[in-house]
């Protein structure tokens, strides 16, 4: 089967097309046909093996030599302790590396589910990795209620954007922060207001929220705290040193909390996303799709780090 290996840090130009042995599967597995992955901030973080990548991927080089936590396929076969999928069966999921090949075998236990079905696979690998991401954090790490003010941060992004909907499934008010270019799309998810932030910084305008969600970690709770209400709570998506000592100030002392976390996904929550797709209340957003031949380009492209939504890859 066609797989992308990398066998170093480094650049883009590190991912190679290999053919590679299609995965053998065990009695509790199955064997997922991938039609559609994408490149997420983990993947090229992973990549280029910059702090903090290396601490769980390998020091010196990577131990996972395929990239890809986002999926969305078709179920190829199925060992014979399986219960909850059958050959046929469209799935999507991920929260594994591995997802950049033509095959993949997972656990059933694994974070995949039945795909959406008013979804197409491209749309459907586009939701895993961001979606459930933004959900652990608001219901989570910011204990999200109906009726509070909540200001995303970089909402038009992979996590951004399923932040704005996820806030309004769960009755925010919502106020979206991004470029010039993206305001009609933040819109289009249901935010209330848009802020351009090349044109307005919102920690001056004098409005505060009760939660305010760093998405692309280019802020500081130093920043946003004159903008959060009284017990209002600041996540980031970012763990760094400076970060974890307002986290863990913040959590001594004040009403106003710093927070973050490593989310981790679960199936119930991909579930959970799922009817929401379904219902029509939660959508993807595709920048750009590019072959699986293409993905050292759609690697520098997603790296540059003005991706509206998700870039995907088609196999």
């Amino acid at each position: 089967m066609k797989a992308i290996v990398y066998e170093k840090y480094g650049s883009p130009d590190v991912l190679e097309l290999k053919e590679i042995e299609k995965p053998a599967i065990t009695d509790n597995e199955v064997l997922i046909k991938v039609h559609a992955t994408t490149v997420s901030s983990m993947d090229w973080r992973f990549r280029n093996g910059k702090f903090p990548a290396r601490i769980m991927s390998g020091i010196i080089k990577p131990k996972l030599n395929i990239l890809g936590v986002d999926l969305a396929g078709e179920v190829e076969a199925v060992g014979k302790d399986v219960k909850l999928f059958k050959k046929g069966d469209q799935v999507y999921g991920g929260a594994r590396m591995g997802c950049y090949a033509e095959y993949v075998a997972m656990s059933e236990s694994a974070v995949i589910t039945g795909k959406p079905a008013n979804m197409t696979y491209k749309e459907a690998a586009a939701v895993p990795f961001g979606a459930t991401n933004a959900l652990v954090f608001l219901r989570d790490a910011g204990n999200i209620q109906s009726g509070q003010k909540v200001l995303i941060n970089g909402a038009s992004g992979s996590l951004g954007t399923f932040a704005v909907q996820l806030a309004k499934c769960f009755g925010a008010e919502v106020t979206g922060v991004c470029s010039t270019s993206n305001l009609n799309l933040v819109r289009s998810l249901g935010a209330d207001r848009v802020i351009d932030y090349t044109k307005e910084d919102f920690t001056k305008k004098g409005q505060t929220y009760d939660i305010i969600f760093d998405a692309v970690g280019k802020n500081s709770f130093s920043n946003c705290k004159s903008s959060l209400n009284q017990k209002g709570i600041y996540i980031t998506t970012e763990t760094i040193s400076l970060v974890l000592i307002y986290i863990l100030w913040t959590s001594m002392i004040g009403s106003k909390k710093a927070k973050s976390m490593l989310p981790k996904p679960s199936t119930k929550d991909l579930i959970f996303l799922k009817e929401l797709i379904e219902a029509g209340k939660v959508r993807s957003v595709i920048d750009r799709c590019y072959p699986l031949e293409q993905i050292a380009e759609a690697h520098r492209y997603a790296e540059k780090g003005h991706v509206k939504g998700k870039v995907v890859i088609t196999l």
